[in-house]
């Protein structure tokens, strides 16, 4: 990673242009310090800038003062090149999803927050000015006041991946107290977020993991954790299931899984593939092929075995994130951080995510 001093630095306009800021605002902040992607890589081309110019505020927006960020694996993904159908245009960008913070300002039509009110929250997955800056620009349903006794490093490992749990749970599966749930997967942070969404929803959990998660799993509420290198899942897995949710979505895991559901089930997977097909073919003609392979997929499951499959995405949703800040302050869903870096060290937590040296989740801390 490159540490820029001495110059400032203009984003993209299609994101960054001044124009509608809301009243008095640009005398609080004109500019920021940001890690910036110049150009697809590895952790070296990330680029922490000065002075990054901060994009007008529409009426529905907020301001925030970001006081940490959590490194989620589509972060790594995206600077790697993962969706550069979409994201190429728009070089440099902002990488980052998560953030804790402060709200430093409001747009127009913002009720529900206030100034100086502390906030966590996600950006959407397609967003080009991330969280990797210390201000950042959320839509007001991107944000809820930041869960009680949580600290910021705390609160910003967990929105994005307890919303990516909440949608295929939820928003898809809808799932209910008594229902039997698979998480295939769960040492991850999606994974671990939904065993814990499930559990509080009254549902019966069995996971799958690597030996080194299975307390983990079973002390957050799974009646079952499988070791997936020591054991056969389809031996070791009883009975049949209401809801899968796949975090893996490799061919095999997609076999298992559908053969474990009842009819009538829900299998999710969180690889879908229509950002690899639009990679591949271009988004004209990536995306409905990638439509057209959901639909296919769809009728075949349903008509085989009887279930529903989805590809399931992290959306801005202020319910589930509502609830997941009462969760969170019940010490019913928690995202232990493995290791905290200070913004100027962005490009060596890259290096430790990539090779996989810290498995938990890895936090940026802004002063």
């Amino acid at each position: 990673m490159r540490i820029l001093r001495s110059r400032s630095f203009a984003m993209n306009r299609n994101f960054l242009s001044p124009n509608s800021m809301a009243v008095g605002l640009r005398g609080i902040v004109t500019s920021c310090r940001a890690v910036v992607l110049p150009r697809f890589g590895g952790p070296e081309v990330l680029e922490l800038l000065p002075n990054v110019e901060v994009p007008d505020l529409k009426p529905s927006e907020v301001l925030v003062r970001t006081r940490a960020v959590s490194i989620n694996p589509l972060d790594t993904r995206m600077r790697s090149g993962y969706g550069r159908s979409i994201f190429e245009p728009h070089l440099p960008l902002i990488l980052g999803r998560d953030i804790s913070g402060e709200v430093a300002a409001l747009g127009a039509s913002v009720r529900s927050l206030s100034v100086g009110q502390e906030v966590f929250g996600a950006l959407h997955p397609t967003a080009i000015r991330g969280t990797y800056a210390d201000y950042a620009i959320l839509s007001e349903d991107e944000l809820a006041p930041k869960p009680v006794g949580v600290t910021h490093v705390e609160a910003s490992a967990i929105p994005f991946a307890a919303l990516t749990a909440w949608r295929g749970l939820k928003g898809t599966a809808r799932i209910s107290e008594g229902q039997r749930l698979l998480v295939v997967g769960g040492g991850g942070a999606v994974g671990f977020a939904a065993i814990q969404l499930s559990v509080a929803a009254g549902c019966h959990v069995t996971t799958t993991c690597g030996s080194q998660s299975i307390g983990r799993l079973l002390a957050a509420g799974a009646e079952q954790a499988v070791d997936y290198t020591a054991e056969d899942l389809e031996s070791a897995i009883k009975g049949k299931f209401d809801a899968v949710l796949d975090t893996i979505g490799v061919s095999e895991t997609e076999r298992i899984s559908i053969n474990f559901l009842k009819r009538g089930g829900h299998y999710m997977t969180l690889q879908g593939e229509a950002a690899a097909l639009a990679d591949r073919y271009g988004l004209a003609v990536g995306l409905p092929l990638a439509t057209a392979v959901l639909l296919k997929k769809q009728i075949q499951y349903r008509y085989s075995h009887g279930i529903e499959y989805w590809w399931t995405y992290m959306r801005a949703d202020s319910e589930g994130l509502d609830e997941i800040r009462r969760l969170s302050e019940a010490g019913k869903l928690k995202m232990p951080v493995e290791k905290t870096f200070p913004i100027t060290q962005v490009g060596e937590a890259h290096k430790a995510k990539d090779k996989r040296h810290i498995p938990g989740k890895i936090v940026l801390e802004l002063d």
